[in-house]
C-alpha cells in the first residue's frame, strides 16, 4: 500500500461526507488491512461489518461499535454480536422477531434495521447481484405491505457494485417509491456500499446533491458504507517470473503467486487487471499467459504482450490489489502468502506482515 494514495482517498472521502452531512463507514468485506488503521482513524471512525469477528475487529482496531449485518445470526454467537455492535441489521422479518426481545433487554442501546430488497439493480454480473431472482437477501415490498415490526428503527439496502452516482439515483427513486411509506417510523437508512467515489470520473458533486436532497425530503440519517472505495488504486500486488511453459503456441509465465488463493475476486467477478508496463495482446509483440503457482488448471488470467521477452526471475507488478484481494485469500495448496507492507509519506518502506507455515498449519486443525 501507498500511504499518499491512501490519504488521498480517505480526504476525497472525508469530504465527501462533511458536504452530504451523511456518515460513511467502512466495509470490512472489501477491506480490512487493519495494520493502516491508525491512519484510517485519521478521518474515520466506524465501519461495518457481517460477522462476530468483523464487529470485533471494528471495536478493537477502529475503537468503536460497528454496523453488523449478516444473511443470518447464529444463536450462540449473537450475544457477541450485540456486545461489539451500534447498529443491528437482519436479512428477514423470522431474523428479527427471533432476536428482538434479546436486543431489547441489552444493557446498552442497539438500533435494529431490516435489509429490504428493492428488486432493482443494475449490476450485470449474477453472481454480485443481489436482486437475482430468488435471492435469499432481503425483505420485499410485499413483505412489507402491512408495516414494519414495532422496533425497527431503520433500513438497509445494498444494490450498487463500483457504481456512480447516476445508479444510486435510480435506485432511490425506487425505494422511494415502494418503501417511502415506512419513512415516518424511521430514524435511519443504509445505503450500503458500491459507492465508488474514488473512481477517477466519479461526479462527487452529483453525490452530494443527491443525499441532501434526499436527506432534506425524509429527514433520515444517511449512512453509506463502501469498501472499494476507501482503497481504491492504492497499491499492487508483486509477483516474480518463476518459469516460462510453452504449449500449442501458448507461452505462460508461471509465477509465484496464485489467482485462486491471492486474487479470487479476479475469477469470481471475473476481471482481467492491469498489469504495469503490459497490455492486451498486440500482434507481434511477446504475448504471455500469466499463470498462478497451485494446481488448479484455471489458475490463470487472459493474456498480455510485454515489450520484451519474459524471462524468469523477472517482476510482475499487478496494480490495484489491495481491496477485495487480502480479505478472499486461501491457503489452497499451501501455497505462500505475499507480506504485507506500505510504503509511507515519508517515503519508506514498513513491513507489516510477512507469513509463515504456522499461520497455513493453525488453519487446518
Amino acid at each position: 500500500m501507498d500511504e499518499l494514495r491512501f490519504r488521498k482517498n480517505l480526504e476525497k472521502i472525508r469530504r465527501t461526507a462533511d458536504d452530504a452531512g451523511v456518515e460513511i463507514i467502512l466495509a470490512f468485506k472489501g477491506f480490512a488491512m487493519w495494520g493502516v488503521f491508525d491512519i484510517l482513524r485519521e478521518y474515520f471512525s466506524g465501519a461495518s461489518a457481517s460477522s462476530v469477528n468483523e464487529a470485533r475487529l471494528c471495536f478493537e482496531e477502529v475503537g468503536s461499535y460497528a454496523h453488523t449485518y449478516s444473511p443470518v445470526f447464529r444463536e450462540g454467537e449473537f450475544g457477541s454480536i450485540m456486545k461489539y455492535s451500534s447498529h443491528v441489521t437482519f436479512n428477514s422479518l423470522y431474523q428479527y422477531k427471533k432476536y428482538s426481545d434479546r436486543l431489547k433487554r441489552y444493557r446498552r442501546k442497539i438500533s435494529p434495521g431490516i435489509r429490504i430488497n428493492p428488486g432493482f439493480s443494475e449490476i450485470s454480473h449474477g453472481l454480485y447481484n443481489p436482486c437475482s431472482p430468488g435471492s435469499r437477501l432481503g425483505v420485499t415490498a410485499d413483505d412489507l405491505r402491512s408495516g414494519l415490526p414495532e422496533g425497527i428503527e431503520g433500513l438497509h439496502f445494498h444494490v450498487l457494485f463500483e457504481s456512480d452516482s447516476y445508479a444510486l439515483g435510480k435506485i432511490l427513486k425506487v425505494v422511494e417509491s415502494d418503501f417511502g411509506h415506512l419513512f415516518s417510523r424511521l430514524k435511519w437508512i443504509n445505503m450500503g456500499g458500491g459507492h465508488l467515489i474514488t473512481g477517477k470520473n466519479y461526479d462527487t458533486d452529483h453525490l452530494i446533491n443527491l443525499l441532501r436532497d434526499f436527506k432534506k425530503r425524509t429527514g433520515l440519517h444517511i449512512i453509506l458504507e463502501p469498501g472499494s472505495a476507501f482503497a481504491w488504486e492504492t497499491g499492487e500486488l508483486v509477483a516474480t517470473v518463476e518459469d516460462i511453459v510453452v504449449n500449442t503456441d501458448i507461452r505462460t509465465a508461471i509465477l509465484d503467486v496464485s489467482f485462486t488463493a491471492h486474487m479470487p475476486d479476479c475469477l469470481e467477478m471475473p476481471y482481467k487487471p492491469k498489469v504495469l508496463n503490459a497490455t492486451d495482446p498486440v500482434i507481434g509483440k511477446p504475448t504471455y499467459r500469466l499463470g498462478g503457482n497451485s494446481c488448479l488448471s484455471g489458475d490463470f488470467i487472459g493474456d498480455w504482450s510485454f515489450d520484451h521477452e519474459l524471462i524468469p526471475g523477472e517482476r510482475i507488478i499487478f496494480m490495484d490489489m489491495i481491496h477485495y484481494t487480502m480479505v478472499k485469500t486461501t491457503t489452497f495448496n499451501g501455497v505462500q502468502h505475499p507480506s504485507i507492507g506500505i510504503w509511507t509519506s515519508d517515503n519508506k518502506f514498513r513491513l507489516i506482515r510477512k507469513f509463515s507455515y504456522r499461520d497455513y498449519k493453525n488453519r487446518l486443525s
